[in-house]
């Protein structure tokens, strides 16, 4: 069985929350008696789960020195979806589709940064590239705090199809690229949208480009040449956020 362990009160409540199912173990600070901290034990014991009191120390050399809050959780790795579940999944929406598409994103950071962010703005998934790509993984999970729990991934095997067949749903698909005339405050972007962000270093691939109906870039004042892919899926995704609840 693929585990990986979570930590922190948000993270551990979001397992509990979304998939408790995939909980199998549970430590607990065994000097912390905090009423937040409570709830989640009593939750875990009501799903048959006894946390081990455990030493502080051992806690924070379980999270790698992270804020573990006391509480660290064992968990099953969140299920990668395929393109029928997308599918499906799409045609079920009754709000305004909001997608975030990362073109043979290789760096797990940058995956587990783009959850956390897609779960704050509400976003209705993450499509990955099968090839090239990273996926689902325990730095993934650590990274994104909670949200591998909450935001699915679909992970497919030929973007340019499944471009298209978002583009005959009625979404827009909208790239990211430097070289772009119109920058992301230029536009109204309250309609259906998938955002397509390219690989590091390299950006998106050329046939994934064409699959674009309209291409923008993040204005920069500095001297630095482009955005991390996180931080730039970030910027985007909070600019459709605002105008979609404006």
């Amino acid at each position: 069985m693929n585990t990986t362990q979570l930590f922190g009160i948000h993270a551990v409540q979001a397992a509990l929350d979304y998939s408790p199912q995939k909980i199998n173990r549970a430590w607990v600070d065994s000097q912390r008696q905090d009423a937040r901290l409570k709830q989640l034990v009593d939750e875990l014991l009501a799903l048959g789960i006894s946390p081990e009191k455990t030493e502080r120390k051992k806690l924070e050399r379980m999270a790698d020195g992270k804020n573990h809050q006391g509480i660290i959780v064992a968990v099953e790795l969140p299920a990668m979806l395929g393109e029928d579940r997308l599918k499906d999944d799409v045609l079920a929406l009754t709000e305004t589709a909001f997608y975030l598409v990362l073109d043979q994103v290789q760096d797990p950071h940058n995956l587990g940064a783009c959850l956390r962010t897609a779960d704050a703005v509400g976003a209705h998934g993450i499509i990955v590239t099968k090839d090239n790509a990273v996926g689902i993984t325990p730095t993934v999970c650590k990274v994104a705090s909670g949200a591998a729990e909450t935001v699915p991934v679909y992970q497919i095997t030929n973007l340019a199809r499944t471009l298209r067949w978002l583009k005959e749903q009625g979404i827009w698909i909208m790239g990211t690229a430097g070289d772009a005339e119109q920058t992301l405050y230029d536009l109204k972007l309250d309609m259906p949208l998938a955002i397509v962000m390219g690989t590091e270093g390299t950006g998106m691939r050329h046939l994934t480009r064409q699959h674009c109906d309209f291409l923008v870039k993040i204005p920069m004042a500095g001297q630095v040449e482009s955005l991390n892919v996180s931080v730039a899926a970030g910027v985007m995704m909070y600019e459709v956020f605002r105008q979609q609840h404006a």
